[in-house]
């Protein structure tokens, strides 16, 4: 489509383990398996799921900061795993990332205006003036003072570290940004600050947006469409509203459930789930819900579900998923 900006096609990452006591068996633990999706310009796009289901391995391989085992990653319809390191450092003008611990992705030896003015100087933008000059304009831009160009990170709180991240991501003006929990490590009162300065970046620059997050109350506030994501698998996607108040798949009614109401008085039905996350090492066969599934039936075990529309733009991968059931 003309308004796709990135693709994934059977995307997959997978990291080989050795295990026993010497090591002498190899293992593979699939953390992206086999995901397809796509992004549109101008969009947010939010990836969810408990910790170790592969939303942030999934955005790092995007980024090709993973190298994939299978699959591909297709921005403005250039397969960038078919890019040399040339190509890839000219694509990476056009992708960023935020990450999620501010602190840990500054460089602690550098001045703020070194950090924000590294990406300019790496890719040769603009005279020494006109990169002070950007470096400047990105710090108002992103509410932090001028004056803060010659001090270094670790002499702001978390929020502030997190905008001098933030604009140095946006220095060579890129179209994609991925913002693997951006404010999951900050006060509750400095994240909406932090995502509400993401919005208006969002607008001013025509940036789109690929949110991950565990926190799906978060993601909806942020995404036009919501992907929900277990043990590597993209277990549901649909535009977020959809995904919030008419959940397909078990999981997603689950993780919904979790949220704290915000009417203490009200009360509602807990949908709580059994057991634990399996293994990515040791899979389950057929849909890898199954084991935690209250809706499991001898086909779950056998075999795998694919991704099915059931309402408009809404799909799910759940055997026996359909409008309106309910755990």
């Amino acid at each position: 489509m003309s308004d796709t900006l990135l693709q994934t096609v059977e995307l997959e990452k997978v990291f080989p383990v050795r295990a026993g006591f010497f090591g002498q068996h190899r293992l593979r633990l699939v953390a992206v398996d086999h995901v397809s999706l796509t992004i549109r310009k101008g969009e947010t796009l939010g990836l969810v799921g408990e910790s170790g289901c592969g939303k942030t391995t999934l955005g790092l391989t995007i980024m090709r900061l993973y190298e994939p085992t299978s699959g591909e990653v297709i921005f403005e319809g250039q397969p960038l795993t078919k890019l040399d390191a040339a190509g890839l450092q000219q694509s990476r003008r056009q992708m960023q990332m935020i990450f999620q611990d501010p602190l840990a992705s500054l460089d602690p030896r550098m001045v703020v205006e070194e950090i924000i003015r590294e990406p300019l100087d790496i890719h040769g933008e603009g005279s020494p003036k006109d990169r002070v000059e950007v470096v400047s304009r990105l710090l108002l831009t992103t509410g932090m003072p001028v004056d803060a160009a010659m001090r270094f990170p670790t002499e702001f709180s978390g929020g502030q570290q997190q905008r001098i991240g933030i604009a140095r991501a946006l220095a060579l003006r890129p179209k994609l940004l991925v913002c693997d929990e951006p404010v999951s490590a900050l006060d509750v009162s400095v994240q909406a600050q932090i995502l509400n300065l993401l919005r208006d970046l969002q607008q001013k620059f025509e940036l789109t947006y690929i949110f991950i997050s565990h926190n799906i109350a978060v993601t909806a506030f942020m995404s036009r469409r919501i992907g929900v994501m277990y043990l590597g698998k993209l277990v549901e996607i649909g535009p977020s509203q959809e995904i919030v108040n008419r959940p397909l798949h078990p999981y997603t009614m689950a993780l919904i459930g979790a949220v704290p109401d915000p009417e203490p008085n009200q009360r509602r039905e807990r949908r709580k789930l059994t057991g634990d996350v399996p293994s990515p090492i040791n899979r389950p066969t057929g849909c890898p819900f199954h084991p935690r599934c209250p809706w499991v039936q001898e086909r779950c075990k056998i075999e795998l579900p694919q991704l099915r529309e059931l309402a408009p733009d809404h799909l799910a991968a759940c055997h026996f998923a359909e409008p309106g059931k309910t755990l």
